[in-house]
């Protein structure tokens, strides 16, 4: 039992856009192609044309775009590139190497070799220049004779010792992934730029961290190998973000009601905050002493009375790559579970049954429990190792969904409400919508609709059959004990 929710969008949600804070550079790279290059026209192209390639350098790497033909901007990358870490000046020199003009578009055999010609004949010129002035035969002649094979060979060479400093990914899936990571990573950045603060230094070190991993594994594997570890860097991501966030509007209030001892510098307006985050809104008194600086992450008191009720009847919601089964004219990023398939034993044991424990703790009849809602129990995720490894049980989970034996609601959730259901049941998202120049703030109110909405529709689905938890379950621990 398999089946798909579509959930409308209910704001505009603005990905990165090729030279967002410079738009006459993209005009002026646009008319450039027009110029020099061929512009791919859906009614006059034929599929083996090359399009027009246009590359935004940034301080993390590179996003390579395509030039639509009609004057709009295009929605996704054709390629990202990530430069590794702590890059030294050699390192950067490669990115500049690997993104020069020429290397943007395809090379053919018939353009190598009349470079190889223009070569040779320079080589020639040169070479009657020094043995009239002398130079030795032994000497010029090799020179000669070498340099048509290095402008052949030598440019091959140079991209294969770039590329062992960056990790770049192509395709709609693996872009579509990295760009949502990489308006994040950028949002980080440019606070850090803006701001003499040694923390926001150091997140976007971390950002620059998880963007490169990521672009690592979308790299050597496909998003459905690696959909988990690649949701638990996203949902870091977001927890980093959200810190920045609520550190940029911590400093404005203190600077606004005249609190701030000195000014940190640079603190000037940094523009609107990227898709995925909101700071908390932070009240006048001082927080109790049990919360903790991160939104949506409060650790929870381990000693309960109530531990011995049970609720067996309810559902673990878990957020994934997305994979686009069948025609694949459907995305799916989230699935929901019975809460009795983690009992499965194709399911890594005992963690699944220590998840199954801590999930079926103190609900409600037919409740749906994202994993982040448990990971805010856990502490925000400082307790998980006590439980065990989510990260190889939910991709146990997916593979028995993926291999049918299990039933499973496969959801298509839109960024937002994903956003919303990976970063906790206290964190906000925001919007910007870069036409209008608006943004529109989503909280704790918002995921409570989404995870509404998901429970009604789960609650039609089985009210004919309940969702199959699979053959062979262990006994809860409960039981056990």
């Amino acid at each position: 039992m398999t089946d798909t929710l579509h959930t409308p969008r209910t704001a505009p949600q603005q990905p990165l856009r090729p030279f967002a804070r410079d738009p006459r550079r993209w005009e002026e790279e646009r008319s450039r192609a027009l110029l020099t290059g061929h512009v791919c026209r859906d009614t006059a192209c034929t599929g083996t044309c090359e399009p027009v390639l246009v590359c935004e350098r940034t301080g993390w790497g590179w996003l390579t775009w395509t030039v639509p033909g009609d004057g709009t901007l295009p929605d996704l990358p054709r390629q990202i590139g990530v430069l590794t870490p702590g890059a030294t000046m050699t390192q950067r020199l490669a990115v500049r190497w690997l993104t020069r003009r020429p290397a943007l578009t395809s090379t053919s055999p018939a353009s190598l070799r009349l470079s190889a010609v223009l070569v040779a004949v320079i080589s020639l010129f040169a070479a009657l220049f020094a043995l009239n002035r002398g130079i030795p035969t032994d000497l010029v002649l090799p020179a000669m004779l070498l340099a048509p094979l290095l402008t052949e060979h030598l440019p091959d060479r140079l991209d294969d010792r770039a590329r062992e400093h960056v990790r770049s990914v192509e395709g709609d899936a693996a872009c579509q992934y990295l760009q949502r990571l990489a308006a994040l990573h950028t949002y980080i950045v440019q606070a850090a730029a803006g701001r003499d603060r040694y923390d926001l230094r150091r997140a976007a070190e971390i950002g620059h961290h998880l963007l490169w991993d990521a672009a690592d594994l979308l790299q050597n594997q496909d998003t459905r190998s690696a959909s988990t570890r690649l949701s638990d860097r996203e949902r870091l991501m977001v927890q980093l973000a959200d810190q920045v966030a609520q550190t940029v509007e911590r400093t404005r209030a203190e600077l606004a009601s005249g609190e701030a001892d000195q000014p940190h510098g640079g603190d000037g307006p940094l523009g609107p905050l990227p898709p995925g985050f909101e700071p908390a809104t932070r009240p006048t008194p001082s927080p109790a002493p049990d919360t903790s600086p991160l939104k949506g992450f409060r650790p929870m008191t381990q000693t309960q009375a109530d531990d011995a009720v049970r609720t067996t009847d309810v559902y673990l919601l878990f957020a994934h790559e997305p994979y686009y089964p069948g025609d694949g004219a459907r995305e799916i990023n989230t699935t929901v579970v019975a809460a009795a398939s983690l009992l499965h034993p194709q399911v890594q044991q005992p963690d699944g049954a220590r998840i199954h424990e801590r999930l079926t703790r103190r609900r409600k009849p037919g409740e749906i429990i994202p994993l982040s809602t448990l990971t805010h129990e856990l502490g925000g995720g400082a307790d998980w190792p006590k439980v065990g490894d989510w990260e190889k049980v939910t991709t146990d989970l997916l593979q028995l969904v993926h291999a049918r034996e299990c039933d499973a609601l496969s959801l298509g959730l839109p960024e937002i409400a994903r956003a919303l259901i990976i970063a906790g049941p206290n964190n906000h998202v925001r919007a910007y919508d870069t036409a209008a120049d608006q943004s529109t703030t989503y909280g704790p109110t918002d995921r409570a609709a989404v995870l509404a909405e998901v429970t009604k529709f789960l609650t039609g689905l089985v009210a004919e059959q309940d969702l199959w938890p699979g053959d062979g379950l262990l006994p809860p621990r409960f039981h056990q004990a």
